[in-house]
């Protein structure tokens, strides 16, 4: 019985962990009456607009702003800094939290949609296709005179740091 009891205190903490605090908005984004991406926008929330954090669902937050309380995308949001966010976690560690690789504890999640898993577990190489595909390669020198005709210019950009070719 004590361990029930544990277990629901535990799982009304988890949800409040996003609850009760303050964020910004990362990008212009807009609040919906519901979380859907079709929902009736009420909205436009400029970039860093601080909104309430009141509650989430699946990848939406409900958010109180000045004159509207709606749902905007939870990866609109960076939460307020505070004690339990001490290293900038936007609440994505949790809601990721499917498989850690490496040291560092990342999470890495991919999604296929149209593709069950049997038809990826079966998956077999198009050699025709990648025959058809080789048909549009062209030379470098096609290539720079094509770019030179829409007044394109090289540009050479750095490898990110840790990933090598």
């Amino acid at each position: 019985m004590k361990n029930i009891v544990a277990l629901c205190l535990l799982l009304g903490f988890a949800q409040t962990v996003w609850a009760g605090g303050f964020a910004y908005t990362i990008r212009p984004t807009e609040l919906k009456a519901k979380p859907f991406s079709d929902a009736e926008t009420l909205a436009s929330l400029p970039s860093q607009s601080k909104v309430e954090v009141l509650k989430r669902q699946a990848s939406w937050t409900q958010v109180k702003s000045a004159t509207f309380t709606g749902w905007v995308k939870m990866l609109s949001l960076q939460l307020e800094s505070n004690a339990q966010n001490k290293r900038g976690d936007n609440g994505l560690r949790s809601l990721f939290n499917v498989a850690s690789t490496g040291r560092s504890g990342s999470t890495v999640t991919t999604g296929v949609r149209g593709l069950s898993e049997e038809q990826l577990k079966n998956a077999q190489p198009d050699l025709q296709a990648l025959q058809a595909a080789k048909r549009y390669a062209v030379s470098s020198k096609d290539a720079q005179r094509f770019a030179a005709q829409g007044k394109l210019h090289a540009q050479s950009v750095d490898y990110l740091q840790g990933i090598q070719p």
